[in-house]
């Protein structure tokens, strides 16, 4: 019966001008993009020694999480183990790395989200633990919460048995640096923060499922308990196998009022004919219990110009705020990609029919 359904809603959605039928024969088995986030980033302010450093640490995540995919693993494996050889790296805000408060601590926020069932776990404010990523899916995963703050979160982690670390496994003379300096009234914040070091992996693997995670240690001199947009479900990170994976990085305040990982999402799957949408809702369970949606994202696909305009919108009305910063993508059907507003982002991508490639400036394709 619902064969039958689904074969007439097929039908109607066929005639609409805004999709395109899917080649399943041609279609990408799994996609996936990276960020190591986005600001002032331009050439005269990064020597080539550090270029070619942070390009081998965004090629060393991207294949992580390729082999992951390509291997037939899930996306949620895939994204994790990506943003975990980020958090590790001193070069980005999250993790290793992770910025000072206005009291010399560190408060780090992670997120990460599974797009087949809209699972998802958060964790704010928290330190001790080595990859916060891994807290943030620990509560996802094995907790009836969705986000965990400060000495709880710390708590949990320590209950999980992840790895933990003392205070000063997060610092480096770098961001000591530039917390005496703002301290000192040497420079803004604004001055300190030219560049957002957030990381963050988005997927789909070769079942279709879309995932994404999003760690940072927040802004420099960040006071009050200040939380971001990075642990927030809906603003800097969303999966669902309807529409989407998104994952951001910048000035959180903006990302948080305009939920800007759920608006692109919402807006893809509006884009769909309602009769698809429909089908979305009318789902079987799969034999775990759960939705799947993408045995029908899979028959139709927005292209490629329409999800980058989606994307590009939405980073628009987020400009028009005053907030800066850029995400990234990829959808049910293969696509991967990114969408900033800054002069530079630290990016990768790879999919199983595109080269892997990544990228620091605005004017790198």
């Amino acid at each position: 019966m619902f064969k039958a359904i689904f074969a007439a809603l097929t039908a109607m959605a066929l005639g609409s001008s805004a999709l395109a039928q899917a080649d399943k024969a041609d279609a990408p088995r799994w996609s996936i993009a990276i960020h190591g986030g986005a600001g002032t980033i331009n050439r005269e302010q990064i020597t080539p020694e550090q270029d070619r450093t942070i390009r081998a640490v965004l090629a060393k995540a991207l294949a992580a999480g390729s082999q992951i995919l390509e291997d037939g693993g899930t996306a949620i494996d895939a994204i994790t183990a990506t943003i975990m050889i980020l958090e590790d790296d001193p070069n980005f805000n999250a993790g290793k790395g992770a910025v000072f408060t206005w009291d010399r601590t560190n408060e780090l926020d992670s997120s990460i989200m599974d797009g087949s069932d809209l699972s998802a776990g958060a964790v704010a404010g928290i330190n001790g633990t080595k990859n916060p990523i891994l807290l943030a899916r620990a509560v996802k995963d094995h907790s009836p919460h969705v986000m965990l703050s400060g000495e709880g979160a710390n708590q949990f982690s320590r209950e999980q048995q992840l790895d933990q670390v003392s205070s000063d496994y997060y610092a480096t003379p770098y961001r000591l640096q530039q917390i005496e300096d703002l301290l000192a009234e040497k420079v803004s914040a604004a001055d300190v923060d030219y560049k957002f070091g957030t990381v963050g992996a988005v997927a789909r693997d070769s079942q279709g499922h879309m995932a994404a995670g999003t760690s940072t240690g927040g802004m420099t001199g960040k006071r009050w308990g200040r939380i971001g947009d990075s642990p927030i479900i809906g603003a800097g990170t969303y999966a669902d196998d309807r529409s989407c994976a998104i994952s951001a990085t910048g000035s959180g305040e903006y990302f948080i009022r305009l939920g800007v990982a759920h608006e692109i999402c919402t807006r893809i799957r509006v884009r769909l004919p309602e009769a698809i949408r429909e089908a979305q809702r009318a789902v079987p369970k799969d034999t775990d219990g759960n939705d799947s949606y993408v045995i029908h994202a899979s028959e139709f696909r927005l292209s490629d110009a329409e999800v980058q305009q989606i994307a590009d919108d939405v980073i628009a009305e987020l400009g028009a705020l005053g907030g800066d910063g850029g995400i990234i993508y990829a959808t049910p059907w293969g696509q991967a990609g990114y969408s900033f507003n800054t002069p530079g982002m630290y990016r990768g991508r790879a999919t199983s029919e595109i080269e892997a490639s990544v990228a620091i400036y605005g004017d790198e394709q």
